[in-house]
């Protein structure tokens, strides 16, 4: 067991979800007064659920939602569902040719793990352009539980200009979830890679439930399952840092001159 004392462990999902409301009004009204919130919709619970915070914090008429199909994509219609179910604007922009295009451009075999994080990649530049050409913000849909194991492309859905969900787990997400009255097929849909056919769950070896139950309340699972959890989460520590930059020890007095400028404010 975890010798840390976690305390013990309870979640509000209304509570939160109205919380999360208001913060990314907040968020908004700082940083972007008027604009629309932008996502990509998957139809999945992460991209579901952000993209319904953001309708009832701005308003269904300020969050478009873009759905990118890579060539074909099994469930799209899961993603359509979402986009009518909340009567959100949205685009369709499929991605193969670009995707095509960028494999054929490149001139040496492309590695397995290459392939697979180019498409979210392109994804998220696709979301930069829908949004900078709307007003918009960009929604990050990551999770704390994904986040934790790495399960996110750098880059790609690992980016965004607010993230709502990204210090809530996978059972926190679905709670809330329910809460805003989403369809259980998008809260309970079963991620996959889709790829190979395989679940998360499947490639990781461990459920999220076991993750989610280690990060809150210290419960470790089955040691094999621990130390898996325990090296992915060391590996992708990188990925949720900032990147690391050189400081030659040179003064920057511009950035000095604004931060005497707010202290005098604050006096």
């Amino acid at each position: 067991m975890c010798s840390v004392d976690c305390g013990k462990y309870t979640f509000d999902a209304k509570r939160t979800k109205d919380e999360c409301v208001r913060w990314i009004r907040g968020f908004f009204e700082k940083n972007g007064p008027g604009c629309s919130a932008v996502l990509g919709i998957s139809g999945g619970k992460d991209s579901s659920v952000v993209a319904a915070l953001c309708a009832e914090a701005l308003g269904r008429e300020r969050v478009i939602g873009v759905l990118m199909p890579n060539g074909e994509q099994a469930d799209i219609d899961m993603a359509r569902l979402l986009v009518e179910h909340l009567g959100i604007r949205h685009f369709t922009v499929n991605i193969k040719a670009a995707f095509d295009g960028i494999v054929a451009g490149i001139p040496f075999e492309l590695s397995e793990q290459s392939r697979v994080n180019l498409a979210p990649r392109l994804r998220m530049a696709t979301v930069y352009a829908v949004s900078q050409s709307n007003n918009g913000r960009v929604a990050n849909t990551c999770n704390l539980s994904e986040d934790w194991i790495g399960y996110s492309t750098r880059y790609g859905d690992s980016v965004g200009d607010f993230s709502p969900c990204s210090n809530l787990t996978v059972q926190e997400v679905k709670a809330i979830g329910r809460i805003l009255g989403l369809p259980d097929v998008l809260v309970d849909k079963v991620p996959s890679d889709g790829l190979c056919g395989k679940t998360d769950e499947d490639n990781l070896g461990f459920t999220y439930a076991e993750l989610d139950r280690y990060i809150r309340e210290g419960i470790e699972p089955e040691p094999s399952r621990k130390a898996k959890i325990d090296r992915l989460h060391r590996i992708n520590a990188f990925k949720l840092q900032l990147m690391p930059s050189f400081d030659p020890g040179i003064r920057v007095c511009g950035r000095e001159a604004l931060q005497e400028e707010k202290q005098e404010k604050k006096q």
